[in-house]
């Protein structure tokens, strides 16, 4: 599934891939007019528009969560096949 949506008035994206962790199951976390959808990631927990709007604090609740252990915050939903490296991959450059 696509990271961004089609462009919206005024240039912004549609955005689906959670900024810490990289988790896309296509939930729309941020509108394409940069307006959260306060949506909390199955994976790391975060809920967009709280804490995931600032890249340091991105960066920062990416890193004790990694350091954590990378622990889904919904354990049921992890996939048997989950691979980290290649779900962090998927963060967008904007916030890596």
């Amino acid at each position: 599934m696509p990271s961004v949506g089609p462009e919206a008035p005024g240039g912004n994206l549609e955005e689906t891939v959670c900024r810490v962790c990289g988790r896309d199951d296509g939930t729309l976390l941020w509108d394409g007019y940069g307006a959260p959808q306060y949506v909390i990631c199955d994976c790391c927990g975060i809920e967009s528009g709280l804490g995931d709007d600032h890249l340091s604090k991105v960066r920062e609740t990416r890193g004790y969560w990694v350091a954590a252990g990378a622990r889904w915050d919904v354990p049921g939903r992890r996939p048997k096949d989950w691979d980290l490296l290649g779900q962090l991959s998927r963060i967008p450059t904007e916030w890596r």
